[in-house]
């Protein structure tokens, strides 16, 4: 375990938190390094629906988190623990506290308390899990778990915490007991939310920008270099509609109204998982907010709580 610790900054997607997170970065001295916290962005080649910093912004801040995987293999959360523990040594010589900036949930929980490394770790019934909770939610995850082991899976503490239902599919499915142990308390993260109407606005947006700045050709590229793509890039939000739209299945209208939709439905629960699964202190954004105004009241939130130590 390193000693490395970050400040935090999470909401849903399109809440400007990427834009907040690069202003600070730049604005420091020396630059902090950006960690990204996206399960998507993990993908080399995919990066219009993902909103990856472009090449100047990685020039200007050092950026880790993001290209750790061809998107025709499977990447778990384990495996992006991994390689932030890997990356550890690069962001201690950075000099300064890590921003760590994202919306996957599940990435942030495991950056802040860590992923049990008890018998049992398994990155393919691990990816298999996390397969499952994308597919079908927390409900589905946890039917799937309680089908291996009813009598261990009604000891669980903590069954609506998603990493722990994980992790107690990854054990039961290889034969062991579920661990005990104590929880930690949780540290405290800034983040950003927007008033519904605002926040549709913005998606609806950002759909079209998407398509706009090419995303379909991006899929098709993707297609040549990778014939199978994995489960997880294929129904990436933005990327299978592109897909759709190379096939000839739907119109490109219909594949942005499609993109905006999950896209709807995915900042939702966003907002659930941080309601339930993360100390947030929210910063409400307003009509006056600009990116210069948040930062500052993102550090004010930093500068209270502190950073917070990466369990990697």
């Amino acid at each position: 375990m390193n000693t490395l610790s970050a400040h935090f900054l999470v909401g849903p997607t399109a809440s400007g938190k990427s834009a907040v997170a690069l202003h600070l970065a730049r604005g420091a001295r020396p630059v902090r390094p950006i960690l990204s916290a996206d399960s998507m962005a993990v993908y080399r080649g995919m990066d219009l629906g993902t909103a990856k910093p472009d090449a100047a912004e990685r020039a200007a801040v050092p950026t880790f988190g993001i290209d750790l995987a061809d998107p025709d293999r499977p990447f778990s959360v384990g495996d992006y623990l991994a390689a932030m523990r890997a990356a550890a040594p690069a962001l201690a010589a950075c000099g300064t506290t890590p921003i760590v900036v994202g919306g996957t949930g599940l990435y942030v929980k495991c950056l802040t308390e860590g992923l049990d490394s008890a018998a049992g770790a398994d990155s393919t019934r691990r990816a298999a899990a996390e397969a499952i909770l994308a597919r079908a939610g927390l409900a589905g995850l946890q039917a799937a778990t309680r089908a291996l082991d009813p009598v261990q899976f009604a000891r669980l503490r903590d069954p609506e915490n998603p990493r722990r239902v994980i992790r107690a599919y990854e054990l039961l499915a290889a034969g062991h007991p579920l661990p005990a142990g104590e929880e930690r308390p949780r540290p405290k993260v800034a983040g950003l939310r927007l008033p519904p109407d605002e926040l549709r606005a913005r998606i609806d947006r950002r759909a079209r920008q998407m398509f706009a700045y090419g995303l379909v050709e991006e899929v098709r590229v993707l297609r040549h270099r990778f014939p199978v793509l994995s489960e997880t890039a294929r129904h990436a939000i933005g990327y299978e509609e592109a897909g759709l739209v190379l096939d000839g299945a739907i119109s490109a209208e219909e594949a942005i109204r499609r993109t905006a939709q999950r896209t709807r439905q995915y900042a939702k629960r966003q907002m659930t998982w941080f309601r339930h699964q993360t100390d947030v202190v929210w910063i409400d954004i307003g009509p006056r907010d600009d990116t210069e105004r948040l930062a500052a009241r993102v550090q004010q939130v930093w500068n209270t709580h502190g950073p917070a130590a990466l369990r990697i």
